[in-house]
């Protein structure tokens, strides 16, 4: 599989792991399965940062390397862009919808306990449920 970490999948496997379900530890862990990340959550990191809600070590340059080094960049393309627009997702987050798009346009399973993201039916989806 190809799997887009959803942001706060992504924070929690670095701070709280045990708020992941057991298959959302055991996928990433698998050799056959690729891992993705958009900026969009290394942007929603450090705004989270910004405001006192999560820790960071070091810098955010550093801590952003570190923190992504295990994962293959997505892309935020100009088709991305427009998909996310065109959207008839009722989410108002621009970056789930970011996140959304990114999984349509690129052919990714978007990892994430985020109900209104789940289930779609236009993206592939794996629930932390």
């Amino acid at each position: 599989m190809r799997l887009l970490l959803d942001t706060h999948i992504w924070l929690w496997s670095l701070a709280e792991p045990r708020r992941l379900s057991g298959r959302v530890q055991r996928e990433p862990r698998d050799a056959n399965n690729e891992l993705w990340l958009s900026p969009v959550s290394s942007w929603e990191a450090l705004l989270l940062y910004a405001k006192g809600r999560i820790r960071i070590l070091g810098s955010p340059r550093e801590w952003v390397a570190r923190a992504t080094a295990p994962f293959r960049e997505a892309p935020l393309t100009h088709e991305i862009v427009v998909a996310a627009h065109e959207s008839s997702l009722r989410q108002q987050d621009p970056a789930d919808r970011f996140l959304a798009a990114t999984a349509g346009v690129l052919g990714l399973t978007l990892v994430t306990a985020d109900d209104r993201l789940l289930g779609l039916g236009r993206i592939s989806t794996l629930a932390n449920h």
